[in-house]
């Protein structure tokens, strides 16, 4: 799914609010200080300037009307500047970029949302989607791993899903003494998600080793392969598809992804990169 042709130019942009997820990650509400940039739709993402620093890509992880929602965890320069953004600050976005999670084929079927850690943010506005016409699906399962209990994300919202009716199973690595839930990697959680394997779709976005693992382990549960979609992460520099640095075989992610059919992702995943 695509929506319109990106903007070449950035547009700028006001924090409206900024919210603290964890210790090092951050939710920014960006609205626009004059045009808006055209309709994103989930899974898709923006390339957004930190004025003076540089710019890099953030799926959107909430999208409401003009207002745009990012997730940003502090692990590099540009990273650590719009993490430190304060409301009133402006900012560059240009967008939106790449293709995203196409819900046109799961009407009546089971759904499973995998997400591990910051995977869940560009996840967030498609569990939205799915609850604001619950009876166009069928049961819906958000599988969420996380490194700590200190690094879950989504908090608030989770709370919201559970009470909306969908089935939300949370697992960490590493527990502390007030962790009460499940221990372990997020495929340990595919045992409690309630699913047809022969009419079900799968989302899942999250560290590549958590989708391998996770797409495998689906597929030798009997869900069929082009049922899964998966969002692939490369380096990203134009987001047009001209530099190159996002390629993945005859793959351009900026382009023709971040959302692939495992179809297309796992003979891709398969070969080891240099």
């Amino acid at each position: 799914m695509t929506a319109a042709r990106p903007a070449l130019a950035p547009f700028l942009y006001r924090v409206r609010g900024r919210t603290d997820e964890t210790s090092d990650t951050a939710e920014i509400v960006l609205e626009p200080m004059a045009s808006a940039l055209p309709p994103f739709v989930p899974g898709q993402f923006a390339m957004v300037y930190a004025f003076g620093v540089g710019d890099i890509p953030l799926s959107l992880s909430r999208i409401e009307g003009s207002r745009l929602t990012h997730t940003v965890r502090a692990v590099g320069a540009v990273s650590g500047a719009l993490h430190g953004l304060r409301p009133g600050a402006t900012v560059g976005v240009r967008g939106p970029f790449g293709t995203g999670w196409d819900l046109s084929a799961a009407a009546g079927r089971d759904l499973l949302v995998v997400a591990g850690g910051l995977g869940l943010a560009p996840l967030r506005p498609l569990v939205d989607d799915v609850l604001a016409v619950p009876r166009r699906y069928g049961r819906l399962n958000v599988l969420i791993g996380a490194r700590t209990p200190g690094d879950l994300l989504c908090a608030q919202d989770i709370d919201g899903w559970r009470a909306a009716g969908a089935r939300v199973h949370i697992a960490v690595d590493r527990p502390d003494d007030r962790w009460h839930g499940d221990v372990g990697v997020v495929t340990a959680l595919l045992d409690r998600a309630a699913f047809d394997p022969d009419n079900a779709a799968a989302f899942l976005c999250g560290p590549e080793v958590m989708i391998r693992a996770t797409a495998r382990d689906l597929t030798h549960r009997r869900l069929a392969p082009e049922r899964i979609r998966v969002s692939l992460e490369r380096t990203m520099h134009c987001g047009t598809g001209h530099c190159g640095h996002c390629q993945l075989g005859p793959l351009l992610l900026c382009r023709d992804g971040p959302v692939v059919p495992w179809t297309r992702a796992e003979p891709l995943l398969s070969v080891r990169e240099l």
